[in-house]
């Protein structure tokens, strides 16, 4: 069994007791997934899940909450397949259930999955009552496995209801904890790593790859395992393309570049995003986009404070495109939430609260001139308003113009 590093069995084991007390007697469940390991690249845990316990690699795996359980210790299950040696030779030997696995997990009660039907049906008969805890799905997709799982159990137990509470673990994960941002800050130290990595490449006639390959490297050489995303290393017009990851043209003399990209350290990422010349000098207009990016930007990081909306945010940037003749040319929102996930949980119109960490990327696309630039950065909202934490990484205009040379 593997687990993430960075933080501490505790505070694992405070989160899953929040949950217990949030639920008001309601059953619980969360699924690790069932999905079949790839042929590339890890096996990733649902993040609900991996939030609640740091579990990497347990498929099948299930977080039981039963409030109303008469023994304290069964209250918080964690649920186990049983082991197959013979699946065990493909993906990896697996622990047998004891003391060992329990301290490894921080779980008091560990069993075999073969437990849960009787265990789901007696603490449903207690409580009646069975909370969802994983996204609802939209009516097009397929029903959240809690959900699946529950209508099974209701409709076996008369009077036993289902009930919403899929905004429990996404409000627990919006605030991060002091640990959470510690993690947050060595992926952008790690991603910071990466970019000066690929500017001592740059120069007309690199191909996107080899700064690609660089990036990467400069990722790992600061300790990061794997990327947060695929990122984007778009030159010229490929800068203009919004989700570009081929990463295989030739960057030009007198190209604008786009890097969009994060590392990843002990599973939370890092997301920035930097516009530079290629030749190290911007032209009229590649500079007149940039200013009004950058203006945009510090406006809207400017509203991030408690009790605001990342909606607020966004119309501050957009005055100041707007104000530039630039308003029709952001297609998309201003940013997003960060954490375990690139994009992690949370609604553009809820207020912020202290300990959230969002992304703020503006952007303007001109197709019709090859010109694209966005400016991202990860800010932590604190009790006064903000704090940038990948302010370290340069990104004004002069200081594009130097490290592009």
């Amino acid at each position: 069994m593997r687990m993430l590093d960075g933080i501490e069995l505790s505070e694992y084991a405070k989160r899953r007791e929040a949950v217990l007390k949030s639920l008001k007697g309601s059953v619980g469940l969360v699924f690790a997934g069932d999905h079949p390991p790839p042929l590339r690249g890890d096996w990733d845990p649902n993040f609900h899940f991996l939030y609640l316990t740091g579990i990497l690699d347990e498929v099948g795996a299930m977080v039981f909450f039963d409030p109303t359980a008469p023994d304290p210790d069964k209250r918080i299950i964690l649920f186990l397949r049983p082991t197959n040696p013979e699946q065990d030779i493909w993906d990896g030997l697996r622990e047998p259930l004891g003391q060992a696995l329990r301290e490894k997990t921080g779980f008091k009660t560990v069993m075999r999955t073969t437990m849960l039907p009787r265990l789901l049906t007696e603490a449903a008969r207690r409580s009646k009552k069975l909370a969802l805890l994983h996204p609802i799905a939209n009516y097009n997709a397929p029903i959240g496995p809690d959900y699946e799982l529950f209508q099974k159990v209701a409709a076996r137990l008369p009077g036993c209801g289902i009930e919403d509470r899929a905004d429990l673990i996404v409000g627990m994960r919006q605030i991060k904890s002091p640990a959470e941002i510690r993690q947050i800050e060595a992926a952008i130290k790690a991603t910071k790593s990466g970019i000066e990595r690929l500017w001592k490449s740059l120069k007309p006639g690199v191909s996107e790859r080899t700064l690609h390959q660089e990036l990467i490297r400069g990722f790992e050489d600061a300790g990061s395992k794997r990327v947060a995303f695929d990122p984007i290393v778009g030159s010229g017009a490929n800068g203009v393309i919004l989700h570009y990851k081929q990463n295989d043209q030739i960057a030009q003399d007198g190209d604008l570049m786009v890097l969009d990209c994060g590392a990843s350290i002990n599973g939370y990422a890092a997301d920035v995003t930097r516009s530079f010349p290629v030749n190290g000098k911007f032209t009229d207009d590649q500079r007149e986009v940039f200013t009004t990016v950058l203006k945009a930007q510090e406006a809207a990081i400017k509203a991030i404070k408690p009790g605001a909306m990342m909606s607020d945010a966004d119309k501050a940037a957009r005055r100041v495109l707007e104000k530039a003749g630039f308003g029709d040319y952001m297609p998309h929102g201003i940013g997003h939430h960060l954490g375990l996930e690139t994009h992690d949980p949370g609604l553009y119109h809820e207020e912020l609260k202290p300990g959230m960490v969002v992304t703020i990327e503006p952007g303007v696309y001109l197709p019709h001139k090859g010109i694209g630039v966005r400016i991202e950065d990860d800010i932590l909202v604190t009790k006064e308003g903000n704090r940038n934490l990948s302010a370290g990484i340069p990104k004004s205009a002069a200081e594009m113009e130097r490290v592009s040379k």
